[in-house]
């Protein structure tokens, strides 16, 4: 079963851990993104070196901004970059297709290198420059953003990087030598220059690997929601008391009475603006502290190797057993048969344990329609997440031909929104993509969250309804494989 980089590259997994990178899968892109802290904060001087260059890019932006209105073509070229695809990470839910950087990210850097940050590069109060802290403040500009341009910024490095492991461990015919566009940056004709270079070669395109330390998952070191969440305490320990007093009074001119947290988050967001040298003091908190980065970052890149890599070979092999593999003669009898090898698998054959990181189930569910869709691919049926006819995305769309389609939508038991869901989601999307079959499958992962599934199922009569599917994930008294029925 060909999942990840080792499988269609017949490469020792061993090689590529010892080597340093992290084995991504060529089905689907898995949810991890460059933290450009990690780039910084490292004791590799090489990483030192590529941040420095991170930096220097964003500088020339800086200088661009402040002397001069940039048109609509410079624009496109400095600022709008196509998501790099192959290295297979980010958020997409189908294939390693995503958005890139567009206009409104364009427009929002440009904007704030020529105001609030511009003096970026030449900072006082940090240990150095960070190209995160221009999504701290702007909407528009976010994780996915700062990764994505990071990622272009550096691709000739993981060029080079790729090239090297494919020289020392991939068969020649697996790699084909040919161009890559934005390799590198000439500052004397102010234009991206495209380099050569020899690449594993797989579905029509070159693929990239990436080094799993300055990899993390769901939060960069530095973030918005972390600057936020401890905006009181940097202000209070502000060392210069007029500004600390200012910064106080501002903030209190900006809450209502008696605010909710949106409304105080809108509060310390205009403060923010109002005081961007906060955000240095808040960086500077966060260097402090930079040592924790990298472990945190270990960690949740380590359990997304435990989802997405070892749980999904684990779970993709016990389907294999069960026969889930095989052809249906519909999408929805496909669909449906899948669902319950899906349901057997998990409840007797001990495939509950690859949804538990650690011994604690699953959080989210896009990681669940990750590890779905993972288990997907060898479907002679054609299998499209996120699919969005019209009245928002729904999780899968399975297919076989123009008139044969069902839906499929994963969800976890605990999700608040689950009753509003159960009752109208799925009408919808059945309307909108013109199927009147439409499976949910349900998660629960102990017998509160049953109890509440259950209670929920009644109230809305549809206890007992075939296509929907509730599987037991919990942990409590489930057999042993050996005894497994």
């Amino acid at each position: 079963m060909k999942i990840h980089f080792t499988d269609f590259f017949n490469v020792d997994k061993r090689n590529l851990e010892e080597y340093g990178a992290y084995n991504i899968s060529l089905i689907n892109d898995l949810p991890l993104f460059v933290d450009p802290f990690l780039i910084f904060n490292s004791e590799d001087a090489t990483y030192r070196q590529l941040h420095s260059e991170i930096i220097q890019y964003v500088t020339f932006l800086r200088d661009e901004a402040k002397a001069r209105l940039i048109d609509k073509g410079l624009m496109k070229a400095w600022y709008c970059f196509p998501e790099v695809r192959q290295n297979w990470l980010g958020y997409s839910k189908n294939g390693n297709s995503g958005s890139g950087l567009g206009e409104k990210f364009a427009l929002a850097l440009h904007e704030s290198l020529g105001t609030i940050f511009n003096e970026f590069g030449k900072e006082k109060i940090t240990k150095g420059s960070h190209l995160e802290k221009l999504c701290l403040i702007k909407d528009g500009v976010g994780k996915d953003n700062i990764s994505d341009f990071t990622v272009n910024l550096i691709k000739g490095y993981l060029c080079d990087y790729t090239q090297s492991f494919a020289a020392a461990h991939l068969e020649k015919s697996l790699t084909r030598e040919l161009p890559v566009e934005h390799a590198s940056f000439n500052y004397k004709t102010g234009s991206w220059e495209t380099r050569r270079y020899r690449l594993p070669y797989l579905f029509g395109d070159y693929v990239l690997l990436t080094p799993k330390n300055i990899l993390t998952k769901d939060e960069a070191w530095i973030n918005k929601s972390d600057l936020i969440h401890d905006f009181e305490d940097i202000a209070t320990a502000l060392p210069n008391d007029q500004l600390r007093a200012q910064v106080d009074r501002y903030l209190q001119s900006q809450l209502p009475k008696d605010p909710n947290r949106r409304e105080v988050n809108r509060a310390v967001s205009a403060t923010l603006r109002q005081f961007p040298q906060m955000i240095d003091y808040y960086i500077r908190h966060k260097e402090d502290r930079g040592d924790q980065a990298r472990s945190i970052s270990d960690q949740r890149v380590d359990e997304a190797s435990q989802a997405f890599e070892l749980g999904v070979r684990k779970l993709s092999s016990l389907l294999q057993e069960v026969g889930f593999y095989g052809v249906a003669e519909s999408s929805h009898e496909a669909a449906h048969r899948r669902v319950a090898y899906l349901k057997k698998v998990i409840e007797d054959n001990d495939g509950y344990r690859v949804f538990y990181i650690k011994g604690k189930p699953i959080q989210r569910e896009s990681d669940l329609h990750v590890m779905y869709r993972l288990t997907w691919f060898a479907s002679e049926h054609d299998v499209n997440s996120e699919v969005n006819n019209g009245r928002g995305p729904v999780d899968y769309k399975i297919s076989h031909g123009r008139h044969d389609s069902s839906l499929v939508e994963f969800k976890l038991a605990s999700n608040s929104k689950l009753k509003q869901n159960l009752k109208n989601q799925v009408e919808i999307y059945k309307k909108a993509s013109e199927t009147d079959r439409a499976i949910k499958v349900i998660l629960c992962f102990n017998e509160a969250e049953q109890l509440k599934l259950s209670t929920i199922l009644n109230e809305l009569k549809l206890t007992g309804n075939r296509d929907i599917i509730v599987i037991d994930a919990s942990r409590d008294n489930k057999p042993s494989g050996s005894n497994a029925k």
